[in-house]
C-alpha cells in the first residue's frame, strides 16, 4: 500500500446539503476509486466504486 492510500480520507458532502441532521451522503476522492459513506454512520462499511462508476451514476442522478 502506497502512501498516498494509507492517507486519511477527505470526506465532503453536496453544498446542497444543510446542517439539520438529515439523509446524507458523504464522498471521498483518492485516485483510484470513489469511497460514499452514511454521513450519519460514518463508521460503518462504505461503498467504494471506480470513477467511471461514479460519471456514470452522476450522470444517472442528472436526469432524474
Amino acid at each position: 500500500m502506497s502512501s498516498a492510500e494509507s492517507a486519511p480520507l477527505a470526506w465532503f458532502k453536496s453544498s446542497y446539503s444543510g446542517n439539520e441532521g438529515g439523509e446524507c451522503l458523504e464522498v471521498a476522492v483518492t485516485p483510484r476509486a470513489i469511497h460514499i459513506r452514511d454521513s450519519k454512520a460514518p463508521s460503518r462499511a462504505q461503498l467504494i466504486v471506480t470513477a467511471a462508476e461514479w460519471a456514470a451514476f452522476v450522470r444517472f442522478a442528472g436526469e432524474r
